[in-house]
């Protein structure tokens, strides 16, 4: 009788522990895929927006906003500019998408003095702005998130405000090299609001902003932290970019990116910041906090061996959204409408467009085509901001229920072959119906970035401090 009492509380306690490590398993498993909710946005980007509100009037209205070089960089804009684009150290374009107010600032809101705000990229200036007013837009006081396990995970890929030339030296010396690191850019928003998640810079080119929040995806379901920045910026303080690209003859002669047109000649640059706050979608209901869109899946890669190191690679761009989607636990004919890279070269757009229809395009169902758009058709290119403006674009157009149109398109790109499955251009619409993808919208999108291999299906007043 003893053995048999003995091994009736064995498998009593067997049976509990097997019940317990499934039920861990669930949990885990619901960790790793739970949506993450957007709870709060806030950007800067040419055109005068200042807001994500701005940002719709913007591109509702369909305003180009690309303008002439700025004046206030210390540019020699004459000699800048030459229509050769075989002539050294110049550019043949002389427009693209700037912040012309970008050297605006008051250190004393933030606890710094004038001499170090001088010596500090005006990129890690607009973060801890555009950092403020997201917890503004979330509701959060930012005061209360000191010594919170807050994250910080922050695209940005031009470091070379403090390598200008003729940079008088006294007064600058021991601001400069902290002041332009890009490591410097994530870690001064972590140190200025007392946050103690992790703190990541990341530089992936035009994919940066987008593979932040992916980073910052994952830090959320991993746990962490239990509240994120995330996004990039973008401001060149030295015109190399537009030189550079002279050289290779890759930039749109009037500094407009004609995504997915017909007559796309290259590239415009631009630029931007644009941040997000996130967490855990049961984090986000428990705690009462506004949720704007919801963040199902992400996934990144690399192009690998392509036909020159900045030529996207179709294949690789196909994976990359599948493996999104898997993410996401989404099919292809889940979603209705894709924010694109679209930088409007003759090159990669189609690469992109191409790859967009392989997987999206496919079994489409009759009257439900695939919206292809790109927010650089208003704004240009915003490199490291890039990919999180289109996020918060589509954000405002699912609120809003209407897709935006693209701008420049007079004829979709001939070197697409659509076969009736995908639109571009044209006036704008009321958004497509389909199954709910974004808390309190019912719309399905996706941002992407085709240059880093980016994929994420998703669904205030301007303060100058």
């Amino acid at each position: 009788m003893a053995n048999e009492q003995e091994l009736r509380e064995y498998l009593k306690k067997a049976i509990a522990d097997a019940r317990d490590a499934r039920r861990q398993l669930r949990e885990a498993e619901d960790r790793a895929q739970e949506p993450i909710a957007i709870v709060g946005m806030a950007c800067r980007y040419p055109g005068g927006v200042s807001s994500p509100e701005d940002l719709w009037e913007l591109v509702a209205n369909g305003i180009d906003a690309i303008s002439e070089f700025p004046s206030n960089r210390g540019w020699d804009i004459d000699k800048l500019y030459d229509p050769d684009p075989e002539r050294p150290g110049t550019s043949y374009v002389r427009e693209g998408g700037f912040l012309h107010d970008a050297d605006l600032f008051d250190p004393e809101f933030f606890g710094m003095s004038p001499r170090e705000a001088t010596a500090i990229d005006p990129q890690q200036r607009l973060l801890l702005e555009t950092a403020w007013e997201t917890f503004e837009s979330a509701g959060i006081l930012p005061a209360g998130l000191r010594g919170s396990r807050t994250g910080v995970f922050t695209g940005a890929m031009y470091n070379d405000y403090g390598s200008r030339p003729h940079l008088p030296a006294e007064g600058n010396e021991g601001y400069l090299f902290s002041g332009s690191a890009g490591s410097i850019a994530s870690g001064r928003m972590a140190y200025t609001f007392g946050l103690e998640g992790p703190a990541v810079t990341v530089d992936t080119a035009c994919s940066s902003s987008l593979v932040a929040m992916h980073m910052a995806v994952n830090a959320l379901r991993n746990g962490e932290c239990d509240l994120a920045l995330a996004g990039g910026v973008a401001v060149m303080s030295t015109p190399t970019a537009f030189v550079e690209f002279s050289r290779l003859r890759g930039l749109s002669t009037d500094g407009r990116c004609r995504s997915f047109s017909d007559d796309a000649d290259g590239t415009g640059w631009s630029e931007g910041v644009g941040l997000l706050l996130v967490e855990r979608l049961s984090d986000a209901r428990k705690n009462g906090h506004r949720v704007l869109a919801v963040i199902r899946g992400t996934a990144v890669n690399q192009d690998g061996a392509s036909n020159g190191l900045t030529a996207p690679n179709g294949p690789s761009q196909e994976r990359v959204i599948l493996a999104a989607l898997a993410n996401a636990g989404l099919g292809t004919s889940d979603v209705d409408a894709v924010e694109a890279h679209g930088t409007g070269t003759r090159l990669g757009d189609p690469i992109e467009a191409q790859a967009l229809l392989a997987t999206y395009g496919r079994g489409r169902p009759d009257g439900q085509p695939l919206y292809l758009g790109s927010l650089k058709s208003n704004i240009g290119h915003a490199q490291a901001a890039a990919g999180v403006g289109g996020v918060i674009k589509m954000i405002e157009a699912m609120r809003h229920g209407v897709l935006p149109r693209t701008l420049h398109v007079d004829k979709p790109s001939s070197h697409v072959d659509r076969a009736g499955a995908a639109r571009s251009g044209g006036a704008a619409g009321d958004a497509p119906g389909g199954s709910a993808g974004a808390v309190g919208a019912g719309r399905r999108q996706v941002a992407g970035d085709g240059a880093g291999g980016v994929r994420a299906p998703c669904g205030g007043d301007r303060r100058r401090p």
